[in-house]
């Protein structure tokens, strides 16, 4: 059982975050945290970001602030203390920079089933895992 959990969801697809829910909250203490994150990607270069227009990159992070809201209220027991997250940046990084500030005992994301291309894991799960202080349950969609 755990008292501090990072859920990791992707907003682009999330029923594929209902298996790592389920055993997110089956850890989860009773009086525990769940802490769920949704990372926006950045833009990158700065060559990127002129072909969209200004303000675009902060109505982005509402929406995606309401949508990671809403899936929240939809899908978390009330009983569950719950705190949402929505960062910006790479993936993985904004996933282990997160886990490290909460001091979260245990990251849960989910992984696609493995293609021949990345045999084992996702790449934004193989870098969680190889890089993250935590330990990290990765639950197959």
């Amino acid at each position: 059982m755990a008292q501090n959990i990072l859920l990791a969801i992707d907003l682009n697809n999330p029923t594929h975050a209902t298996k790592p829910l389920a055993e997110a909250l089956r850890i989860l203490e009773p009086a525990g945290r769940l802490h769920v994150i949704a990372v926006m990607p950045d833009f990158g270069m700065s060559q990127v970001s002129g072909f969209f227009r200004e303000g675009y990159e902060k109505d982005m992070m509402k929406a995606a602030g309401d949508q990671l809201r809403d899936w929240v209220s939809a899908n978390i027991p009330g009983a569950v203390e719950v705190h949402p997250h929505l960062v910006h940046g790479t993936v993985y990084d904004e996933i282990l920079r997160v886990a490290d500030k909460l001091d979260v005992d245990v990251i849960v994301m989910g992984a696609h089933r493995p293609e021949f291309s990345d045999y084992l894991l996702g790449p934004n799960a193989a870098r969680v895992v190889r890089h993250a202080k935590q330990s990290v349950y990765v639950v197959r969609n």
